[in-house]
């Protein structure tokens, strides 16, 4: 696995303040800036580990459970190869930067190396049907994540400062290994995305949901409400009727 992070065994970092052991997990990770990702997958393989266990404290367990956790995900559950080295990986971090102790039997766990395949590359026909059976919001976004090679989460997470139209960029922040990075704007997503910014303006300035709700075209008003809770719309954006009267 390369280099191997049962080395120094967290000696080196400051004590915990959580007392139950997930909750020292997420300090740790966000102790040491690993992604929001990173926390989510590996919360999920240690719970999953702990309950496999019998709900008993990692610390207590020893080679053998394990091993029968690592063989269970394997041959029960049969999982790929790369989901396999992320529990693992998630086990090693853990207990070496956590409980601050070797991960039992580490040195005689097998580590299967993923096989090599070549990526699916959709066809042009493929991606235009694609993007046919989409609209809206799911259409820009998938068209954005295809324009510019944008991951599923980085493009979940833009906001609108992270768009520059007069120099047709995009910037990626915090991005994979904490980086930040920019990206070409495509063209021809300028209008749509100045259409989206221009209806959630709309709705800061105080104009009616539903007059808003068919400007966009949704069918459920819910919908145009996620703008209302993204931009926090409240008494703020309401023109009183007395102001009307009396302007």
């Amino acid at each position: 696995m390369g280099s191997n992070p049962q080395i120094g065994l967290g000696s080196s970092l400051p004590p915990l303040k959580a007392t139950k052991v997930l909750d020292q997990l997420r300090e740790r990770i966000r102790y040491l800036h690993y992604g929001r990702r990173t926390e989510e997958v590996y919360v999920h393989w240690c719970r999953d580990f702990i309950r496999f266990s019998g709900v008993r404290h990692p610390a207590t367990l020893g080679a053998a459970e394990v091993d029968a956790y690592l063989c269970s995900l394997a041959v029960e559950r049969r999982l790929s190869v790369s989901t396999h080295r992320q529990a693992l990986s998630a086990l090693l971090f853990l207990y070496t930067k956590v409980l601050g102790m070797p991960l039992p039997g580490a040195d005689n766990l097998p580590r299967p190396q993923p096989k090599r395949r070549l990526p699916v590359v959709l066809s042009r026909d493929e991606l235009a049907a694609v993007f046919g059976h989409l609209s809206g919001q799911h259409l820009l976004l998938a068209q954005l994540l295809y324009g510019t090679g944008l991951r599923i989460t980085e493009g979940l997470q833009l906001r609108v400062k992270d768009l520059d139209f007069a120099h047709r960029t995009i910037i990626v922040r915090e991005g994979k290994g904490g980086k930040d990075r920019a990206l070409m704007l495509p063209q021809s997503l300028a209008t749509p995305l100045r259409r989206q910014l221009a209806y959630a303006h709309e709705l800061q300035a105080g104009y009616d949901i539903r007059t808003v709700q068919d400007l966009l075209g949704h069918k459920d008003v819910s919908t145009t409400m996620i703008y209302t809770h993204v931009l926090k719309v409240g008494g703020g954006g309401v023109r009183s009727p007395l102001d009307a009267l009396v302007a």
